[in-house]
């Protein structure tokens, strides 16, 4: 079965990115599953950049681990992810910048990229597509693959630019065509026959917010959220819709629940920084019992932090973010085909509920790509948020103590619906009862009422995987997802007794699925990217489980051996009646 990982490291100028995205569509065109991973310098130019993609036969679960080949811009790409390739793995590298030492352990292809470009095309920029000409060849990655892609990209630039383009990945292949095959790396056309689309999280997640009805979103630019702004921008527009760039994310959120008041479904993209400004607007969601979905695609903090790496940090703020008891829902998505199902439940779950709804991605989810296959929008059945009807217009209370706490909610211009939508206490009819300490409680228990029927689905939507009755347990969360159930392959194969349980509704928690759960493995490990285990915490105030913490907070994201290689240490200590502890990486 053909899987390899291919990893592309540069200057961040140099085109390393769109070699990596070039690729990754090359591959996917091909007839291979692809996943990848990227990261980037925050500066505008110049710093490391390096873009992974792995190609399969098979489903991918995650980016991998080690790397099959290195395409290397520069020395200090080499230096950076050398170690990193495996034993008997290729390093191909512009000889015309760095020349590395021999090493038994890998095979190396020296090109003179710089110098291809510059001499042979006339243009230094083409390097890149150079470099991709010479791993068509070395690699038996379909040519014309890379020829059409290529017309696709540059077409709207005009014939010469195409031109250039193409010779430049002409010259590379013929390049190589010289070298002598050292590797056993081949990949031809893949196995895939049917048709399937390559998006990255955030491109899934526009699109899935559109099919749920999305029809308005407002927000300001921020990495790494930014490219759902920019397609919905483009695609919003055709359906009637409307995306609104505000001054900043107060009036983001602000005009996201103007919108929603007035009946339409909206939205709103921040990532940490943004999501901080918010949180006051989302108690006036809370208090007023209007929809908004708000998705928070998490990086590295606090403050600005490393705004182009990723983490799992903002849990916390995500679930306690606000003043007063301010109940919302929190949703983890945990792949780039859930981020189309996830948002859609998101703008279920707000419309339902009539509550802000918080949607938790983060920066290696949003930036991935993967091939995914065409999306089936009957998969999460749509639904609108509660109307009055008839009678209930006569005497029309907004705010009415109902059976399940749920009021019908009218549309501006819906004779007899007018009422008042503030963030004061208020009473059935929306009038201010800012000194009625009766009403407020009747109205806090009201919106916590909705969290019985919440938690019910969550429990119905929390996955599991691996063996049944397991030794050791994983609980997972958000983008984690792929790599706990590559470990748990990965473990079961090995012989351990291994399970995990994944929830999507991350709260309210869903109580009875963690419950029989944790009722039968020795050891739970619960692994996160941040630094304090923020979803090992709150399960703590639930249970009386003593959790085993396995945190990563370098800007990363796990690998399957890091999961892998805690379930064997567990795994001993289990084995000898011991205790583990928590490990950070």
């Amino acid at each position: 079965m053909i899987d390899y990982v291919f990893r592309v490291g540069g200057e961040g100028g140099e085109g390393v990115i769109s070699t990596g995205e070039m690729l990754t569509m090359a591959l996917a065109r091909a007839g291979f599953e692809i996943y990848t991973f990227r990261t980037y310098p925050a500066e505008i130019k110049g710093g490391h950049a390096n873009f992974q993609v792995r190609a399969s036969g098979k489903l991918l679960l995650s980016y991998g681990a080690a790397v099959d080949v290195l395409l290397a811009f520069n020395e200090e790409a080499y230096q950076k992810h050398y170690k990193d390739v495996h034993p008997g793995g290729v390093v191909v590298y512009d000889s015309d910048s760095y020349v590395p030492p021999s090493a038994d352990s890998l095979i190396f292809y020296g090109i003179p990229m710089t110098s291809l470009a510059t001499e042979k095309v006339g243009i230094k920029l083409t390097k890149n597509i150079v470099a991709l000409g010479v791993l068509s060849e070395l690699f038996d990655i379909p040519f014309a693959t890379f020829e059409e892609l290529l017309k696709d990209k540059f077409g709207r630039k005009g014939e010469m630019v195409v031109q250039k383009n193409l010779l430049a990945l002409k010259i590379g292949a013929e390049y190589a065509k010289g070298q002598a095959k050292r590797d056993q790396i081949r990949l031809g056309p893949g196995p895939r026959k049917t048709k399937e689309l390559v998006l990255s999280g955030n491109e899934s997640l526009a699109l899935g917010a559109i099919a749920a009805g999305c029809r308005f979103y407002a927000g300001y630019p921020i990495t790494p959220a930014t490219d759902i702004m920019e397609f919905l921008a483009k695609e919003l527009p055709k359906l009637g819709g409307l995306v609104v760039q505000t001054e900043d994310e107060i009036a983001a959120i602000g005009a996201v629940l103007g919108a929603s008041f007035a009946g339409k479904k909206a939205m709103t993209a921040t990532s940490g920084p943004g999501f901080s400004l918010m949180t006051e607007m989302l108690g006036l969601a809370v208090a007023a019992e209007i929809p908004a979905v708000v998705v928070d695609v998490q990086r590295v903090g606090p403050s600005t932090g490393m705004p182009t790496k990723t983490e799992q940090g903002d849990l916390y703020l995500a679930v306690y973010g606000g003043h007063g008891n301010c109940p919302r829902i929190v949703i983890g998505l945990s792949s780039v085909e859930d981020c189309f199902y996830g948002i859609m439940r998101a703008f279920n779950l707000s419309e339902q509920f009539q509550m802000p709804v918080v949607v938790l991605s983060d920066a290696s989810l949003g930036h991935r790509k993967a091939t995914v296959p065409v999306p089936d929008r009957s998969r999460v059945p749509i639904v609108e948020r509660r109307k009055p009807q008839g009678a209930e217009l006569i005497d029309y209370k907004r705010y009415r103590f109902t059976p399940d706490a749920i009021s019908p909610m009218a549309i501006p211009g819906m004779e007899g619906g007018g009422y008042v939508a503030e963030g004061l206490e208020h009473d059935e009819r929306g009038f201010p009862a800012a000194s009625n300490h009766e009403m407020h409680l009747r109205t806090t228990q009201k919106r916590y009422t909705k969290f019985q029927e919440v938690e019910a689905i969550a429990n119905e939507l929390a996955r599991s995987y691996g063996e049944p009755h397991p030794d050791i347990g994983i609980i997972g969360w958000g983008a984690t997802e792929g790599v706990i159930r590559e470990a748990v392959e990965m473990a079961v194969d090995k012989g351990y007794s291994v399970g995990a349980l994944h929830p999507k509704i991350l709260y309210p928690q869903p109580l009875a699925k963690l419950r029989e759960f944790m009722e039968g493995p020795k050891a739970i490990i619960i692994p996160e990217v941040n630094f304090t285990g923020q979803f090992a915490t709150l399960l703590r105030k639930r249970f009386a489980y003593d959790f085993i913490q396995l945190n990563k907070c370098i800007g990363l994201p796990f690998t399957p051996k890091e999961i892998f290689d805690k379930i064997e240490e567990v795994a001993a200590h289990v084995h000898a009646g011991q205790r583990t502890h928590a490990a950070k990486l």
